[in-house]
């Protein structure tokens, strides 16, 4: 099932443990570091919600999504990922939940 996400969305700085090196030196690949994470959600916002979403639950809290893309960085080079989302039903929001490597 593919749905358009037109919800208002709501991306918050990711909030990694210090201990997680793997997802950390992924992310790297592309040029984003803790000190410029907010451009790590703004190109969240801006190359992905445009990509297709696809249903995968309904939870007590609202529809969640996965949605896959590529995610090019400040360095130039591009990462295949999948993010997760929620649609707060209640807040009237899509919150961004995470992100990982797409496994090809």
């Amino acid at each position: 099932m593919t749905n358009q996400l037109s919800w208002r969305v709501r991306v918050t700085p990711p909030t990694m443990p210090p201990d997680n090196r793997r997802a950390t030196a992924f992310l790297a690949r592309a040029g984003y570091t803790l000190e410029n994470a907010e451009r790590l959600m703004t190109d969240i916002r801006e190359q992905l919600m445009a990509c297709e979403a696809e249903q995968l639950e309904h939870t007590e809290y609202g529809p969640k999504y996965r949605i896959r893309g590529t995610l090019t960085g400040p360095n130039g080079r591009a990462l295949r990922v999948v993010t997760i989302w929620m649609a707060d039903e209640a807040a009237g929001v899509m919150k961004f939940l995470t992100l990982y490597p797409e496994k090809i």
